[in-house]
C-alpha cells in the first residue's frame, strides 16, 4: 500500500430550519431484518438512560455479514444524522477512503462506540474510566449480535482500553471466534493533527490492520 485513495463525499445540506434526525421508527430501514437486532439494542440502551442520545447503526451494515467491528472512542458530539460515526465528517471521509482502497464492503464491518451515550448537543470529551467501563456490557451484547465478527479495530485510547477490558473478561466468544484486537489511531481531532505526509503514514498503518483483519476472516476485496 503506497498511497491512500482520494475519496470525496458529497452530501446534501439540510434545508434551512430542518430539524435533526428523529428517532427511527419500527418500519424504517434502521429496523430492516439485516440490522434490526443491533438497533433494537440501541433502543434498549436509550431506555436505560432517558434524556441521553444513543446513535443507531446505519442500515448499510449487516449483522450476518459483519466480520470486523470498528470501535470508536467517540469523544466528539453525536452525528446530527443520528448514526454512529468516526467523530466528524472529515474523519468519516478518511475511513471511507480507507474502505474504498481496501475493497472493504460496508456490510463486512460495523461501527460501535466505546461509551454509547451522548448528552444531546454536547461533546463527550475525554472519557472517564467509569464511562469506558460502562461501555463493556453494551459491547459484549453487541458482539453477540454479530456472530461472525472476529476482529475489533479500536480507534483511539478509550476504544483500546475498552477492547483490552473485553479481552480480560475471558468471555467464551473471545476464544470461540479467535477474536483479535487491533490498536489504531483515532480518525478525528488532535490525534490526526499532522502534516499530510504524516496523515498518509497513519492511514497506511490503519490499512494494514484492516487488511490483516480481512485476511483472517477470509475476505477478498469486494468479494463475498
Amino acid at each position: 500500500m503506497e498511497q491512500t485513495a482520494s475519496v470525496t463525499v458529497v452530501e446534501s445540506a439540510p434545508a434551512e430550519g430542518a430539524e435533526e434526525a428523529e428517532p427511527a421508527v419500527a418500519d424504517s430501514p434502521f429496523f430492516a431484518p439485516h440490522i434490526a437486532p443491533v438497533n433494537e439494542h440501541v433502543d434498549f440502551l436509550r431506555k436505560l438512560r432517558p434524556g441521553f442520545e444513543v446513535p443507531y447503526v446505519d442500515p448499510m451494515h449487516s449483522v450476518e455479514d459483519c466480520r470486523i467491528v470498528t470501535l470508536f472512542s467517540n469523544t466528539s458530539e453525536a452525528s446530527p444524522r443520528g448514526t454512529v460515526w468516526a467523530g466528524d465528517d472529515t474523519a468519516a471521509t478518511r475511513l471511507l477512503g480507507l474502505q474504498f482502497q481496501l475493497g472493504l464492503r460496508p456490510e463486512w464491518m460495523m461501527p460501535w462506540n466505546t461509551h454509547p451515550w451522548f448528552t444531546p448537543g454536547e461533546a463527550n470529551g475525554k472519557l472517564t474510566p467509569e464511562q469506558v467501563s460502562a461501555g463493556l456490557k453494551p459491547l459484549i451484547t453487541f458482539l453477540k449480535l454479530v456472530p461472525r465478527a472476529s476482529a475489533i479495530v479500536a480507534h483511539g485510547t478509550e476504544a483500546n482500553r475498552l477492547a483490552q477490558m473485553l479481552l480480560k473478561t475471558d468471555n467464551p466468544l473471545i476464544w470461540r471466534r479467535g477474536l483479535k484486537v487491533y490498536k489504531a489511531r483515532s480518525l478525528h481531532g488532535r490525534a490526526f493533527a499532522g502534516s499530510k505526509e504524516r496523515q498518509t503514514e497513519w492511514l497506511i498503518e490503519m490499512g494494514r490492520s484492516y487488511a490483516d483483519a480481512m485476511a483472517r476472516a477470509g475476505l477478498q476485496a469486494g468479494r463475498r
